[in-house]
């Protein structure tokens, strides 16, 4: 996959449609929309959640990576981890679950995810702990209208009775603007043709997915207040990783540029490329910390990790396959993407959780549990 959310939203039709909907739901003022806008706006009144940068916990931190629409796998950790209980309720007591983004695309279960997510944001403050879901280079893309791993299953799960019916009117409502673009243009339209490329590209649930994810969508209003980077008894939790130039921001520094980004979307296309949260060295694409060789890394992650005001950073994104939690340099970066999608996307991959309480780590996985060893963890508390 290229490591650039512009590139991919340039060759994406994603956007062009995108617009277009909008227009459409000023002109329809469709009823689906507007209670999602409705429930989403609810849900959203007040301030932004403070940024994570500076927890301090004698509880469990348990951390979890990529999840990719893989529902089942990803509840059977949280179950492994004694996070949820066999009716998917909070069960961790004051323990701290951190998800380091990637919820979306591929795998078909994202919206259920999501929902248990938001769901156990609630139950885990309610019993004294807390969830820190963070925001992955997939959910961006998600909000930069670059659709290229949109599975049918998270399609579908956005379908309703009315669904045809809405279908019908965009079709409508597009199909006249172009009919009446080529006439200026003095082409000829086939309205045929037309309707049988437009069904093609916008399935049943798409139109209410799009909306969803909209700025007040019940979706997009969410995630747009997601932090990039959180700090919890010095160490960072990320998706991608911190660049040597990005760590001279800190934590609340690369978390504001993100969040700038957020607020600033919908943005044209061709504006995608200058937002900080797409570039390839930024916090959710950046891929150094997991591939560039130990030897050379060492120096410069002093120095990132210096900056950041961290002892260790734990980074999703990049996937270690055959799936296994991998720590490197000791233990100051530890890779938790172990691909839990699996099937065609990762062979081989799993579900699988890192555990970290005082100075001892632990590798959850379905079937077992791994110490590990981490010297970033000596004489933590």
């Amino acid at each position: 996959m290229t490591d650039s959310a512009a590139g991919g939203a340039r060759r994406s039709t994603g956007g062009l449609i995108f617009a277009a909907f909008l227009a459409l739901a000023v002109a329809t003022a469709s009823a689906v929309a507007t209670a999602s806008a409705a429930r989403s706006a609810a849900q959203s009144r007040g301030q932004a959640p403070a940024f994570p940068c500076d927890i301090q916990t004698t509880e469990r931190i348990v951390a979890v990576g990529d999840i990719h629409g893989a529902f089942d796998q990803f509840v059977a950790i949280l179950r492994a981890a004694g996070i949820v209980d066999n009716r998917n309720r909070w069960s961790g007591r004051k323990a701290l679950l951190v998800q380091t983004g990637d919820v979306l695309d591929r795998g078909p279960d994202s919206r259920k995810a999501l929902d248990l997510l938001r769901k156990l944001e609630g139950e885990a403050q309610r019993a004294g702990g807390r969830v820190v879901a963070l925001l992955g280079n997939h959910e961006l893309m998600r909000l930069v209208s670059d659709w290229r791993y949109v599975s049918q299953g998270e399609t579908d799960a956005f379908k309703t009775a009315d669904s045809t019916d809405l279908r019908e009117r965009a079709l409508t409502v597009f199909s006249a603007e172009a009919e009446k673009t080529a006439k200026a243009a003095g082409k000829p339209f086939d309205p045929a043709a037309y309707r049988e490329q437009f069904m093609k590209e916008i399935p049943l649930g798409s139109l209410e997915m799009r909306f969803a994810f909209e700025a007040k969508g019940e979706y997009g209003a969410w995630i747009r207040q997601r932090a990039a980077v959180a700090r919890i008894n010095g160490i960072l939790f990320l998706h991608g990783g911190i660049s040597e130039p990005v760590s001279m921001m800190g934590c609340e520094g690369v978390n504001a540029a993100v969040r700038k980004d957020l607020q600033s979307l919908p943005v044209p296309l061709e504006q995608v490329a200058s937002l900080f949260s797409a570039g390839e060295t930024g916090p959710l694409w950046y891929r150094g910390l997991a591939n560039e060789p130990e030897a050379t890394l060492a120096p410069t992650l002093d120095i990132i990790l210096e900056r950041m005001k961290a002892r260790a950073v734990v980074i999703g994104h990049t996937t270690v396959l055959p799936g296994k939690i991998t720590p490197r340099l000791g233990g100051r970066v530890i890779q938790i993407d172990t691909g839990m999608v699996n099937g065609e996307f990762y062979p081989g991959g799993v579900a699988s959780a890192l555990e970290l309480q005082g100075d001892k780590a632990t590798a959850i996985y379905l079937d077992r549990r791994e110490p590990l060893t981490l010297s970033s963890l000596v004489g933590a508390k």
